[in-house]
């Protein structure tokens, strides 16, 4: 491999690593502000059982997620230097904004989420819960409207090399974020219902703590119904926003390479230096009809429409968008099994489909992770579209040294994720029993400061005969 594959593949893995842990967790926080303050409205333990446990879930991936984020930091300035020099005046304050922002909202408030329960009001830890979902959010966003203005630029001049702002308003609302932004936003809600509802599934499967996972996967599958609708309008609208500017990536998502084929290919393998598929399945008009023309007369455009030193390569981006649109169908077509059954009052009995939601807990993380894959082969060979060459953006680096962190980079990520599944494995078998106050004593008598309202004090608490005993 050159210098530049090597220093692709290792951004690309610390991505795809660091990406699975928003996935999760951005979805999740919103989850625990919604079942905590469902607790608070309610008073029933249930809501507080839910919050419980998958807080304990939630703060192991946010850690990670942290951790992993800040590496892709460093990335861009040591093996990207070139693109960190020139557009450092627009991507620098994005990602300012991003730690001035979201950074310190989480930071200021993920200690009382994550110990406060039982040590503060119930006002205080909702608040403190729905700040930490505002600052995953708006971590989200920056993140999105930085990748989006290298997507479709605007809003910049070029002076001395360098890109500078010209109207942060353009920059920021690019032509594609505008539909990016919610199209990744409803993403990972989708993303951690189906890992909510999955997990779920394993409880009524093995007949454990009924209570909390009937609740747990009717909120998550009702946010994903909800949802499914929307999000195959919104990346309809991605598309239609984004792709005009990038036809190279249309035409890799479509693969073909010649012009004139009304179909959708549902399966190819490229041959990229011959130009041609070596195998595919093409399904007749399917292109049509999803360009919304019902008399197959619409063809998909080719990739040799594109000039050779300017072609994405074909067989990641088409593989990254079937990844995420099959893996759409199969949710899309989940959560309208999972209505049907709520209709018809079946959805607690329906054993084989408990099953088949457990085997679907982690389809939207690959969904997330096809989307992202599309995005960023798709826009090859540009780091910034039409303005900056991948090849040109890359630091000059000892390819020895280069390849030496890609190998222990990817090393380290397979070990902490395995890690973290270890650990969301120990914690479902661990339980949610645990977690519901019903089991804990009553709270200790505390003077009349706020703190009573929820606390759970920690040791067994003692019989009220042996209390007048040793008085």
């Amino acid at each position: 491999m050159s210098l530049l594959d090597l220093s692709r593949w290792q951004f690309a893995i610390t991505v795809m690593f660091h990406m699975t842990f928003p996935a999760i967790t951005v979805g999740l926080s919103i989850f625990l502000a919604v079942v905590y303050g469902m607790y608070w409205r309610t008073g029933r333990t249930v809501y507080l059982q839910m919050f419980r446990f998958w807080r304990r879930i939630f703060a192991v991936g946010f850690a990670i997620g942290v951790v992993a984020g800040a590496v892709i930091t460093f990335q861009m300035g040591l093996n990207w230097g070139v693109y960190g020099a020139r557009t450092g005046p627009i991507i620098g304050p994005i990602i300012g904004m991003e730690v001035v922002t979201a950074f310190f909202v989480e930071a200021g408030f993920i200690g009382v989420l994550l110990y406060g329960d039982g040590r503060v009001r119930k006002g205080t830890m909702f608040v403190s819960t729905v700040m930490v979902a505002v600052g995953t959010v708006l971590s989200s966003t920056w993140i999105i409207a930085a990748n989006s203005w290298m997507q479709t630029p605007a809003g910049f001049k070029v002076v001395h090399g360098q890109f500078e702002p010209t109207d942060w308003m353009h920059v920021i609302f690019n032509p594609s974020f505008i539909w990016r932004w919610p199209h990744m936003l409803a993403a990972v809600l989708i993303s951690a219902s189906f890992f909510v509802a999955g997990i779920s599934a394993w409880y009524l499967v093995k007949g454990r703590a009924k209570g909390f996972a009937r609740r747990s996967m009717s909120i998550a599958l009702g946010i994903a119904a909800l949802l499914m609708p929307v999000q195959l309008y919104l990346g309809d609208n991605v598309a239609g926003h984004e792709l005009p500017y990038q036809l190279s990536k249309l035409e890799a998502i479509e693969g073909n390479w010649d012009n004139g084929d009304t179909g959708f290919v549902l399966f190819a393998v490229p041959d990229q230096q011959a130009a041609r598929n070596i195998a595919e399945l093409d399904i007749p008009c399917l292109g049509s009809y999803i360009a919304k023309d019902l008399t197959c007369k619409t063809a998909m455009p080719g990739l040799k429409l594109t000039p050779a030193a300017d072609r994405p390569g074909m067989a990641a981006t088409f593989w990254g968008f079937r990844v995420m649109f099959l893996a759409a169908v199969l949710m899309f077509g989940t959560v309208f099994a999972a209505t049907v059954l709520r209709l018809r009052d079946r959805l607690w009995t329906a054993r084989r489909f408990h099953r088949f939601v457990l085997w679907t807990t982690p389809v939207g993380i690959l969904a997330i992770l096809g989307g992202w894959v599309t995005a960023e082969a798709g826009r090859q060979p540009w780091i910034v579209f039409g303005q900056l060459r991948t090849s040109a953006a890359a630091s000059r680096l000892a390819p020895g040294e280069v390849l030496f962190s890609v190998i222990g980079f990817s090393a380290l990520y397979l070990v902490m994720l395995v890690a973290y599944v270890v650990y969301i494995v120990r914690t479902m078998r661990t339980g949610p029993e645990r977690d519901d106050p019903r089991h804990a004593p009553p709270p200790e008598d505390l003077p009349d400061s706020g703190l009573a309202e929820n606390r759970v004090p920690l040791e067994p608490a003692v019989p009220l005969a042996s209390r007048e005993v040793t008085a």
